[in-house]
């Protein structure tokens, strides 16, 4: 019984996986030290956890997302803004938020199947 368990769980965790790899971003403006981008189907939990992890990264100075379609004419894709310190450019501060992401993600499926 617990591995069928473990063989669930870790079938859960490659499906998880494979949906995560495949994001649709627009990116609407870019500067030297800045960035609007649209992230589609994505909401609060993920965005939050993108926000903090672009907030914890060296160079940004502000991190930022609007979900709100009154406000943003129709729009119901988030849109992330990140402003960034003189000489950071924007998307390498998102790759870099991005990668700690996904070190978080694995250290917690390590964990999760190791349990």
């Amino acid at each position: 019984m617990r591995e069928s368990n473990r063989n669930r769980r870790d079938e859960t965790l490659k499906r998880a996986t494979r949906e995560l790899t495949h994001m649709e971003l627009r990116v609407i403006e870019k500067t030297d030290e800045e960035l609007r981008i649209e992230i589609a189907g994505e909401d609060h939990t993920f965005m939050n956890v993108l926000k903090g992890a672009l907030l914890e990264t060296e160079g940004v100075a502000a991190a930022t997302y609007d979900v709100n379609p009154e406000q943003s004419g129709g729009q119901t894709d988030p849109i992330l803004s990140v402003k960034t310190e003189a000489g950071v450019d924007p998307l390498d501060a998102v790759a870099e938020g991005a990668r700690s992401i996904q070190a978080m993600t694995d250290s917690f499926r390590d964990a999760f199947t190791a349990a």
